[in-house]
């Protein structure tokens, strides 16, 4: 008695859309020399990030929002910095949470569309 050949379950992707706090997460693009050094030669990019952020939450935001596949994900805290105005007014510039993406080999952005 022979066995029939089963049939094999077909994998279905499905696109998951990305909510709304996962554009809530991604704040803004950094635009820096280092920045856009880093973007051309090790395909990293840098972005502004919600200060409740997290390394699992921003590689689940980044993928779903741009639609590639994130390596790596590092996360920079900056302090705020106090300055002067004019010598005589104080001012402060807030911290910012930055997360510095890895994209993968092949896979690339396009965050400036002409």
């Amino acid at each position: 008695m022979s066995k029939r050949p089963r049939k094999k379950a077909e994998q279905v992707v499905q696109v998951k859309k990305p909510t709304v706090e996962q554009f809530n997460l991604l704040l803004r693009p950094v635009i820096t020399e280092k920045s856009m050094a880093l973007m051309q030669d090790q395909n990293k990019v840098t972005m502004e990030v919600h200060k409740t952020a997290n390394k699992e939450s921003v590689k689940d935001a980044f993928e779903a929002v741009f639609g590639v596949t994130v390596t790596d994900v590092k996360i920079i805290n900056t302090n705020s910095k106090k300055t002067r105005r004019g010598g005589r007014y104080y001012g402060t510039i807030p911290g910012v949470k930055k997360a510095v993406i890895t994209v993968a080999e092949g896979q690339a952005i396009d965050l400036f569309k002409e």
